[in-house]
C-alpha cells in the first residue's frame, strides 16, 4: 500500500511532467503563430504570386488646336495557363464563340504544357466580361452534377492592355500612321515620333486565385509611365478640305495618287498633308503595305516646270537675266546633243523671262539655264534642298535625286532647266516656292508643334533652321512672273481666288516608271502662295499618272483653288494691294511698256 506521502510525490511528478510537456507545447505554438506565421504565410502566399507587366499607354496623337487623331483606349490581353485546362476540346467548345475564334484554333492553343499562352492581344473589355459570363454559367451549370467540381472550366487569364485607336478614321492617316500588334510604331508619326510616344511600363504582383487575380492583391513594384502626346501642325478642318479636294480629283482623273500640302512659309508648319488614295488605320485588314508609306515625302517624281523657278531665280540672283529680257523661242531647239520642243508646237515666238514663266516653254528655259555654269547652277539646286532631306524628319523620307555635276551628260544641264533629269519629292517640291514665298529665306518644313508630357508640361518644337538662298528682290521679281501664270495668258487661270493676287507655277512632267524603268505617263502638278505679295500659304498639288488630260493647269489648279481659297477664309486673310506692276511677257508687249514709261 502506498504511503500518502509516497503517492503525494507520484501526484507531483505527473503534474511536473504534463506542465513541461505543456509548457513546450505551447512555446513551439507560440513559435508557429507569433514568430514563424509570417515566413510560412510568405512561403503559401510566394507559391501563388505571380508578377506582371502594367502595361503604360501611349501618347495622344492631336491636330493642333487638340483634335485627337490617335489615342490609347483600355484593353484586355486573353491568356490561359494550359496546365490548368483539363479538357482542351470542352473548353473551346464553350468559348470559341465568344472570342470569335475558329473552335479548332483555340483548342490547339488551350492544349499543352505552357504557363502563359497568349489567346488574343487587345481585346475590348467586353469580350473579357462575356468570356467570364460564359464560364461562369458553364460551371455553375457544371457543378450541380455529381463530380462536378472537377469538371469546371479554369485557367483563363486577363491582363490590362491598351489598342490604338484613331477617331477620325482616314483623316491624315499617311502622316498619323499606325502602329503594329506590338503597340509600337509602324508608319507615319506613330514610327517618327516612337520614342516619346512609348510610355515605360511598370510591374505588379499579384496573388492566383483558380484563374484570376484575387481583389485586392495586387501589389505595385513600379509604376507605369504614360507616352508623351504629340501635337502636330496640322488643322483638322483645313486638312478635310485638303482630303476631299484630291480624293475627288484623283478619282474624276483616274490617277494613281495624288498629294495635297498646305504650308506656313514663314515658320515652316505643315497645316495639311493629304494623300489619295488612302486607307482606315481602324480597318488593318483591309491596309497594304503600299498606302503604309507616306506619299509626300516618301514617293520621288521628276518636278516638270514647276522646276523652272529654281533656273530663273539662280539666274536672277547671279545677274545673268532679268525678269524683261527677251528671248527668241524657236519651235524646236537642239542642246546637248539632243532636240528639245514645248508641249505644244508654235511659231518662232519672242518671250520675256517673264514670259517664259508664264507659259512655261521649255526651250526658254534651256536658253536661261544656259547663261549659269553647270558648278553654279548645281550649288543653287543643293540650295533649294534638291537631293537632300527636308529635315521634316517624317518616317520614310526620300531625300529625292540629284546626280553630282560630275556624271552629267551633255543633256543633263538643258533637260534639268526645265525641270527634269532629278527627283524630288512633294515636301521638297513645297519647300521650294516656299523659300520664293519667304523672301528668299528657306525653312525647314515642320509637322511637330510641340510634345505635352505625363505632367502636363508643354515643350514647343525648336524653331525651323532658315537658310537664305536668294535675295528678297529676287525673291520678289520671282513672284512677280508668277502672277502671269495664274493670268489669262498663263497656263493656270485655273487657279485665280478672286480679290487675291495669286503666284503660282504648273508642272506637267513625264513620269518614269519603275516597271519598265522608261517614260511612261505624266506628273501633273501646280503650287502656288497667296497674297502673292506678302505671301501667307503655300499649297501644293501633285497628281500622278492622270489618265486622259494631264496638264497641271488643268486638274492641280482646281485643287489649289478650292483649298487656298479655303485656308484664306478660315485664317482670315485680307487681300494684300499690290504695288508692283506686272511684267510684259512678250516682245510686243516690251515695246507698249517701253514706249510708255519714255518722256
Amino acid at each position: 500500500m502506498i504511503s500518502s506521502d509516497a503517492f503525494g510525490k507520484r501526484i507531483r511528478y505527473l503534474v511536473g511532467g504534463f506542465l513541461f510537456i505543456f509548457l513546450i507545447f505551447g512555446a513551439r505554438l507560440i513559435d508557429v503563430q507569433a514568430v514563424q506565421a509570417s515566413g510560412y504565410a510568405k512561403r503559401a502566399t510566394n507559391e501563388m504570386v505571380n508578377r506582371s507587366v502594367w502595361l503604360a499607354p501611349r501618347g495622344t496623337i492631336t491636330d493642333v488646336n487638340g483634335v485627337v487623331l490617335a489615342r490609347s483606349e483600355a484593353a484586355k490581353n486573353i491568356i490561359v495557363d494550359q496546365t490548368m485546362i483539363a479538357d482542351p476540346v470542352t473548353t473551346a467548345q464553350v468559348t470559341a464563340a465568344v472570342l470569335g475564334l475558329p473552335v479548332a484554333n483555340l483548342q490547339a492553343l488551350l492544349t499543352g504544357t505552357k504557363r502563359y499562352q497568349v489567346i488574343e492581344n487587345g481585346v475590348a473589355p467586353i469580350v473579357w466580361d462575356n468570356l467570364q459570363s460564359a464560364l461562369t454559367t458553364y460551371n455553375t451549370e457544371v457543378e450541380k452534377r455529381p463530380g462536378g467540381l472537377s469538371k469546371r472550366l479554369v485557367g483563363f487569364f486577363s491582363e490590362n492592355a491598351y489598342i490604338r485607336n484613331y477617331p477620325t478614321g482616314a483623316l491624315a492617316s499617311s502622316l498619323v500612321g499606325l502602329t503594329n500588334a506590338a503597340n509600337q510604331g509602324a508608319a507615319g508619326i506613330e514610327a517618327s515620333m516612337n520614342t516619346a510616344l512609348t510610355g515605360t511600363n511598370g510591374e505588379y504582383d499579384y496573388v492566383n486565385g483558380d484563374g484570376a487575380i484575387i481583389p485586392g492583391s495586387q501589389q505595385f513594384i513600379t509604376a507605369a509611365k504614360p507616352g508623351t502626346n504629340v501635337r502636330l501642325t496640322i488643322e483638322r478642318d483645313i486638312q478635310w478640305v485638303a482630303q476631299d479636294a484630291i480624293t475627288a480629283a484623283v478619282k474624276s482623273a483616274k490617277a494613281l495618287s495624288g498629294t495635297v500640302i498646305v504650308m506656313d512659309p514663314k515658320t515652316g508648319a505643315i497645316l495639311a498633308q493629304a494623300s489619295a488614295p488612302t486607307f482606315d488605320p481602324n480597318v488593318r485588314s483591309k491596309i497594304t503595305l503600299a498606302q503604309m508609306s507616306n506619299p509626300a515625302v516618301a514617293d520621288v517624281y521628276e518636278p516638270g516646270s514647276t522646276g523652272k523657278v529654281i533656273t530663273v531665280a539662280a539666274a536672277l540672283e547671279e545677274g545673268s537675266t532679268t525678269p524683261t529680257t527677251l528671248y527668241t523661242i524657236p519651235n524646236v531647239l537642239k542642246a546637248g546633243g539632243r532636240i528639245f520642243h514645248d508641249d505644244k508646237s508654235h511659231p518662232t515666238e519672242h518671250l520675256t523671262t517673264a514670259g517664259v514663266l508664264a507659259v512655261s516653254s521649255n526651250i526658254g528655259a534651256i536658253q536661261i539655264g544656259a547663261t549659269l555654269s553647270h558648278d553654279t547652277f548645281y550649288s543653287y539646286l543643293q540650295k533649294f534642298g534638291i537631293g537632300q532631306s527636308t529635315g521634316s524628319n517624317l518616317s520614310g523620307e526620300s531625300a529625292g535625286i540629284l546626280h553630282p555635276v560630275s556624271v552629267w551628260s551633255k543633256s543633263s544641264a538643258p533637260t534639268i532647266a526645265f525641270g527634269q533629269g532629278y527627283s524630288v519629292t512633294a515636301m521638297q517640291a513645297t519647300d521650294v516656292f516656299a523659300t520664293i514665298a519667304n523672301n528668299g529665306v528657306r525653312v525647314t518644313p515642320n509637322v511637330v508643334a510641340g510634345t505635352l508630357d505625363s505632367s502636363g508640361v508643354y515643350t514647343p518644337s525648336k524653331p525651323s533652321s532658315e537658310i537664305q538662298v536668294v535675295s528678297a528682290d529676287t525673291a520678289l521679281k520671282i513672284r512677280t512672273m508668277l502672277e502671269g501664270v495664274v493670268s489669262s495668258e498663263g497656263t493656270a487661270p485655273a487657279a485665280e481666288i478672286p480679290g487675291y493676287k495669286v503666284a503660282g507655277k504648273t508642272g506637267t512632267a513625264m513620269r518614269i516608271d519603275s516597271r519598265c524603268g522608261c517614260y511612261r505617263g505624266y506628273t501633273a502638278s501646280f503650287i502656288g502662295m497667296a497674297p502673292a505679295e506678302a505671301p501667307r500659304y503655300v499649297v501644293s498639288v501633285v497628281i500622278q499618272n492622270p489618265q486622259g488630260m494631264h496638264f497641271g493647269g488643268e486638274i492641280a489648279a482646281p485643287v489649289f483653288k478650292k483649298v487656298m481659297s479655303f485656308v484664306l477664309q478660315t485664317k482670315q486673310v485680307q487681300p494684300v494691294p499690290s504695288t508692283q506692276k506686272a511684267y510684259p511677257l512678250t516682245q510686243a508687249a516690251l515695246r507698249v511698256a517701253t514706249a510708255v514709261v519714255k518722256p
